[in-house]
């Protein structure tokens, strides 16, 4: 290679990297286009169920639960330096709240939450303190990132919890079948370097799934169902987004999401349950 070939491709990466970080935060396009943040929601995930479409294609679904989502707070640039919205979602009794939260609640006028989460939001979609946020804040067949913590699998080995091969299965393996191998060097540098794949403790991590398919939408019983698995158990609280990448914010702004969130409804038909786009999905058994 030549003379700073491989720093300049290093110094490119780190770019990138700065402009992804960009743009989950302030919505700006690595282009320089300013994008619109809404307000993201918390559900929780109530478990899994499955649907066929028209070409007869089963699809699993996860079934998320969105109840009493209202902003709390907001957050200024010019008094905190950027631009957000504090969300807090299910209502629980006063007395499961701690007294500086319980003061928090009673200044913005809304009951106690049990769960608090902040989104970035550009200036364009703040909604006012109180605010009440229903699954109609999302469309059906619209990309959505969602965030949990995932199940923890305790103690686990290398193979399982980063995917190693493990030792041969014959030929003078005496009880390494599973074992991770070598873990340093000799001489140089005589010791084992940090982060090291080893095995340890496996799970209970932030998970962020990118690009979940909105499938149904049941606003009488505000349950969102999303194509795929989402991480956590059930009864876990996950955070739902917009989709941040560049295909699925194009995806999502041909459907003309309501910005900053919808209207309340207004008719019975703003009520009824709603699916994906036929459109959306190709007949797998065909030759096109």
């Amino acid at each position: 290679y030549p003379k700073g070939f491989l720093s300049s491709q290093i110094s490119e990466k780190r770019k990138m990297s700065l402009v992804k970080a960009a743009v989950s935060k302030t919505g700006l396009s690595p282009c320089g286009i300013q994008r619109t943040l809404r307000s993201g929601l918390i559900a929780m995930k109530m478990g899994m169920t499955a649907t066929w479409d028209q070409h007869g294609v089963r699809h699993p679904l996860t079934i998320l639960q969105i109840a009493q989502n209202q902003v709390v707070q907001i957050k200024t640039p010019q008094r905190d330096g950027y631009s957000a919205l504090q969300i807090g979602a299910f209502d629980c009794t006063p007395k499961n709240v701690s007294k500086p939260l319980l003061f928090h609640f009673n200044s913005a006028g809304v009951p106690p939450k049990r769960v608090l989460k902040e989104f970035p939001v550009t200036p364009d979609a703040v909604l006012p303190i109180g605010s009440q946020l229903d699954v109609r804040h999302f469309v059906p067949g619209q990309y959505i990132d969602i965030t949990g913590i995932s199940i923890g699998k305790g103690f686990q080995g290398a193979m399982k919890r980063w995917g190693f091969s493990g030792g041969p299965a014959t030929h003078g393996a005496s009880l390494s079948h599973r074992s991770l191998g070598s873990t340093g060097h000799r001489k140089t540098p005589s010791r084992t370097w940090k982060n090291k794949k080893m095995h340890g403790h496996m799970g209970c991590d932030q998970v962020t799934v990118m690009n979940m398919l909105i499938y149904y939408i049941d606003p009488v019983n505000q349950l969102i169902c999303v194509k795929g698995s989402v991480p956590g158990h059930d009864n876990n609280y996950v955070f739902l987004r917009d989709a941040v990448r560049l295909k699925a914010y194009e995806h999502n702004k041909k459907l003309g999401l309501p910005s900053p969130t919808c209207a309340p409804p207004s008719s019975p038909k703003d009520m009824e349950l709603t699916a994906c786009p036929p459109t959306q999905f190709k007949n797998p058994f065909t030759l096109d």
